[in-house]
């Protein structure tokens, strides 16, 4: 999804696009509105680099995977590293349904025997990110009447 912008307007606005078409989709499930919250995350965090680098004077960072990751490697060293959410209980109560949300404790129990909550909220990382790569390309390609593409159903 690499996306250039000229001025830091025109990337705020582009994003601001985005975070409408986002917010107006209705997921349907607990895991689809975790992704959704967040692909609204690191929309956020893309605002707050680029009023950072207009502040500073620099160009414009693009919209990309290497931009969102700030610094990491991957959507799990970025889970890992703490640069979203950090306690179990927190991710579990955003990607859960009130049923697995007592079946796992309230994050207390792992998620499954391969995988413990950082590792969940990883894959949920890289959904969101693929979702606003997705929702990027229709908005550039279509304009403004496009829908919230969820990478689930991709």
């Amino acid at each position: 999804m690499k996306k250039n912008f000229n001025n830091a307007t025109e990337a705020l606005n582009f994003a601001q696009k985005m975070r409408k078409v986002i917010e107006n989709a209705a997921p349907r499930s607990a895991w689809d509105k975790g992704v959704q919250a967040y692909a609204l995350e690191l929309l956020d965090n893309y605002d707050e680099y680029i009023r950072y680098a207009a502040n500073d004077g620099e160009a414009v960072p693009e919209l990309s995977e290497v931009t969102l990751l700030n610094g990491a490697d991957s959507w799990s060293q970025y889970s890992w590293g703490g640069c979203s959410l950090i306690y179990n209980s927190d991710i579990a109560e955003r990607l859960c349904s009130p049923s697995d949300l007592k079946r796992f404790k309230g994050g207390e129990r792992n998620p499954n025997s391969r995988e413990e909550w950082l590792d969940v909220q990883a894959r949920a990382l890289r959904q969101a990110f693929t979702s606003l790569s997705l929702t990027a390309n229709n908005i550039s390609h279509y304009g403004q009447n496009v829908v919230y593409a969820n990478a689930a159903n991709k």
